[in-house]
């Protein structure tokens, strides 16, 4: 084999399987579409997940439970973020999937970066995420970047915002209306 044939070869080989690609259209103070190129050779067990629970319909009609000005908006509690639920348990909650152990990397929590919500655990990673409103350096190697925001970062800096220490969302939050996932 030529040296041209094997270096393509060994390009082809080391590329990701599948450009994936989200996209979340959000209702409410907020109204639009975000769209999230997720970065599987980063973080292949979340964008796995990321993927099948939005594939399922499972992101549908989940709010934006915590959102803090001049931080990130938090989503993604299929358990209990579900639009009409008791709000006062949004982000308490995950999937019915297995937590996922941490996938750190060297990319930076830099303004529209998506990373993984988790509690004090790093492995404890489910269903949650969030998306950066300006840069967390303090977040680098604590947390998994997922994703980046390419498209909508408009609608992102427009989602209601909640307290803001806490980042609770009072009244009637934003809620991302459908979420798909295409490759």
């Amino acid at each position: 084999m030529s040296t041209l044939k094997l270096a393509a070869a060994f390009a082809v080989m080391a590329a990701p399987a599948f450009a994936a690609e989200m996209k979340i259209e959000v209702e409410g103070y907020a109204n639009g579409t975000i769209t999230i190129d997720l970065l599987e050779d980063v973080a292949p067990n979340h964008v796995e997940r990321l993927s099948t629970l939005a594939n399922e319909g499972a992101y549908d009609n989940v709010v934006f439970h915590r959102v803090i000005e001049g931080f990130m908006a938090q989503t993604g509690d299929v358990q209990f973020g579900k639009m009409g639920m008791d709000m006062r348990r949004a982000g308490t909650g995950g999937s019915e999937y297995p937590d996922l152990a941490q996938e750190f990397s060297g990319e930076n929590f830099d303004r529209g970066v998506v990373g993984i919500a988790r509690s004090q655990s790093p492995d404890s990673a489910n269903s949650q995420f969030f998306i950066m409103f300006e840069e967390g350096a303090f977040l680098n190697g604590q947390y998994t970047v997922v994703g980046r925001v390419t498209d909508g970062m408009d609608i992102v800096d427009a989602i209601k915002r909640g307290h803001p220490r806490t980042g609770a969302v009072t009244g009637q939050p934003d809620v991302m209306k459908k979420v798909t996932v295409t490759e």
